[in-house]
């Protein structure tokens, strides 16, 4: 008997996964809070689907600005925020209209390999405010032997959690976060730090688990 890809391991993993749903980017929205002062005033999150991020960003900023280019996502974020955070949310294409600022703080997470990368690095760049941070958590095409090599680890440690978050049952939908439009990266980790370090002098770019790469910039203080 022939077996097609859906009847054999990957199928089974995906099938796994798909009943066991958790969202990698809120996985890094902790350790994102960690890159950031205590209290600032502006921020902006780019791509910011239900708003997660943009609520978690609320509890600390004066005032908080959220944008994607899906309407629909953005409407259930609209939903899911209370009236009395200091929150906004715009319809935009990051790679052609961003809200002006300056911001003390611009987010970006699994949303810069939807963009042309030195374009929208340029207008974040040129967004943040003098001793401002940007903060990218993304995705990349996975090239060379230490991403293959985190991806491995990142298979089993992908089940665990899922398992774990949904206490071992199927979960009866996805989260709001996941439905928003995905595709795959173009650039790999190493062109993007290369197109980093050019437009970002002092960035650091650095390798993760569950198929992400996390960078951080702070713009020179006046």
């Amino acid at each position: 008997m022939t077996t097609t890809p859906a009847d054999g391991p990957a199928g089974a993993l995906g099938r796994f996964n798909a009943a066991h749903p958790w969202d990698h980017n809120a996985h890094y929205h902790s350790w994102l809070a960690r890159q950031l002062p205590r209290r600032f005033g502006t921020a902006l999150d780019v791509g910011c689907g239900s708003g997660d991020l943009v609520r978690l960003l609320a509890r600390r900023a004066r005032e908080v600005h959220g944008v994607d280019a899906d309407a629909g996502i953005l409407a259930r974020a609209r939903e899911l925020t209370p009236a009395s955070a200091p929150v906004t949310y715009a319809v935009a294409d990051a790679s052609r209209a961003l809200p002006a600022g300056p911001y003390d703080v611009i987010t970006c997470v699994a949303v810069l390999h939807h963009l042309p990368l030195a374009e929208t690095l340029t207008g974040l760049r040129d967004r943040l405010a003098p001793g401002g941070t940007l903060v990218v958590v993304g995705c990349a095409r996975a090239s060379g032997v230490l991403d293959h090599a985190l991806g491995l680890v990142s298979v089993p440690l992908n089940l665990l959690v899922g398992w774990v978050k949904n206490r071992g049952r199927p979960a009866p939908r996805r989260p709001v976060s996941m439905t928003a439009r995905t595709r795959d990266p173009r650039e790999t980790c190493t062109e993007i730090s290369r197109t980093a370090r050019r437009l970002l002098p002092g960035a650091r770019l650095r390798r993760r688990l569950f198929w992400r790469y996390t960078l951080v910039w702070r713009a020179p203080a006046p």
